[in-house]
């Protein structure tokens, strides 16, 4: 039998979802989700407490507790790690960039949300430091979404970008990182020697309701870089 604050819970998800409660909507106090619910009050404030935990939901001291927002700003705090010597984080910038739509291999298929048929393809270099240091391939299943290709250039950061207009909420990634010197390719597109030291960070992306909807291959040369976690 479902525990009731995870019913609860997997409602506020559902509804968050549909629209119902979009980003930065202010939820009612946990007394009041508890009498919604037939619920204790300590039983709401699970329920909330796991959807905070999960990225769904933000607590403000003071305020309340709100529907969590994809800004620019979280978004590269929570998913862009390179850092400077100093530890400053470091905002790579837009070079150029490609988008194509095309069959999904079945290895995407088998991952991605709904086997898509189809894929958005994007490509893009970015400077950082004013340099072409980062190469990166992501991978969208086309349902999810329709008309990506026409749009023109995409955002710098793309988190808010899909949750503003595709109402699809990334929350949480997992990645894989692997040492390797740059080979030809690399040499080409990021005006790099033969055997630079670089990093290869693959991700696969889930939105609010687990589902995996980006696949990221992202290729960055490390000179003068570190790769940055806070682990608590």
């Amino acid at each position: 039998m479902t525990p009731l604050y995870r019913k609860i819970a997997d409602d506020l998800i559902e509804r968050i979802v549909s629209g119902a409660l979009p980003p930065g909507f202010m939820l009612p106090s946990e007394t009041e989700i508890g009498e919604e619910y037939g619920a204790s009050q300590g039983t709401a404030r699970k329920a909330l407490s796991e959807l905070e935990q999960r990225g769904i939901l933000e607590r403000k001291q003071g305020r309340g507790t709100f529907v969590a927002q994809s800004t620019d700003e979280k978004s590269l705090y929570h998913f862009f790690r390179l850092r400077d010597a100093d530890g400053n984080q470091i905002v790579p910038q837009p070079d150029s960039e490609q988008i194509i739509r095309r069959t999904a291999t079945q290895a995407e298929a088998s991952i991605l949300f709904g086997v898509p048929v189809d894929v958005f393809e994007i490509t893009r270099i970015r400077l950082i430091n004013g340099k072409r240091r980062a190469h990166e391939t992501i991978i969208l299943p086309v349902p999810l979404f329709p008309g990506l290709d026409e749009r023109g250039t995409l955002a710098n950061a793309l988190y808010p970008f899909y949750q503003r207009v595709y109402g699809v909420a990334v929350i949480e990634a997992d990645e894989s990182l692997t040492p390797y010197a740059a080979g030809a390719q690399e040499a080409v597109e990021l005006e790099l020697k033969m055997g630079t030291p670089m990093l290869a960070v693959d991700r696969v992306a889930r939105d609010i309701q687990g589902r995996v909807v980006e696949l990221r291959k992202s290729r960055y040369a490390t000179d003068n870089l570190h790769y940055a976690i806070t682990l608590r």
